[in-house]
């Protein structure tokens, strides 16, 4: 796979993999909606604040983020580090009007924080062939700005600067 074509991939999926380990150190797994991507190696997941998930990537912040299509059977699994923001300037960048059913009390909901997942490495696959990549590569395709990949696709347009 081209870089071009894994950030398709990225792109046009909806929801993504987080792995993480728990306080024991089990391996977790949740699936995420994560439609906000700067290039491959950065990507924002909005979440409730109360979900054992955060609580676990504040403590250990190494997780993995993992991409398929299986249709095409692409697959792209990207490893990194997570920084969980509470800071109204993040929670705003992601919010929708709707959230609200998820967020009672609007962008300031104590139980709304955004997740931001930096890469450091990955490892794709697809039927003809499989590889590896490393910060370089990831950066290679880097944008300036956060992209919401999901209203780009419905006929959105915001301002990501």
């Amino acid at each position: 796979m081209t870089i071009q074509e894994m950030q398709s991939l990225v792109d046009r999926s909806l929801f993504a993999t987080l792995a993480y380990s728990d306080e024991q150190g089990r391996i977790q797994v949740r699936r995420v909606f994560c439609t906000w991507h700067r290039g491959l190696s950065d990507h924002l997941i909005s979440t409730n604040t109360s979900s054992a998930h955060v609580c676990d990537l504040m403590r250990d912040g190494r997780a993995s983020l993992y991409f398929a299509d299986d249709e095409r059977f692409e697959g792209l699994n990207l490893t990194g580090r997570v920084t969980v923001h509470h800071e109204r300037p993040w929670k705003e960048l992601l919010w929708h009007e709707g959230d609200e059913k998820y967020y009672p009390a609007g962008v300031d909901d104590p139980d709304y924080c955004v997740l931001e997942f930096v890469a450091d490495g990955g490892r794709f696959y697809r039927f003809d062939g499989k590889g590896s990549l490393n910060r370089a590569d990831l950066g290679a395709c880097a944008g300036k700005a956060y992209a919401d990949t999901y209203a780009l696709f419905h006929g959105e347009q915001r301002d990501t600067q």
